[in-house]
């Protein structure tokens, strides 16, 4: 089976969206990734999308128990009301 048409989506953009990682600073890498830091809008690496992602998901996880704990803390209030 051919090969023909891999990598055909990144072929028209500049270098080939190859350049440099704006976070990590590594060049001619692929920064195909925007993300938004500090209010602009960045190209980033696959390693660094991935980075910036595993650390939300953790962030979340983080933020789920401390929801669930305060809720808890109010039912006891109003079942003795």
């Amino acid at each position: 089976m051919s090969k023909n048409h891999r990598g055909s989506g990144i072929r028209s953009l500049p270098a080939h969206g190859r350049g440099t990682c704006a976070i990590c600073g590594k060049t001619d890498i692929k920064v195909l990734w925007e993300k938004e830091i500090n209010g602009q809008t960045v190209n980033v690496c696959k390693f660094c999308n991935a980075k910036l992602k595993n650390e939300a998901r953790v962030a979340a996880r983080k933020a789920k128990p401390a929801e669930e704990a305060a809720p808890a803390a109010e039912e006891p209030a109003a079942a003795a009301e």
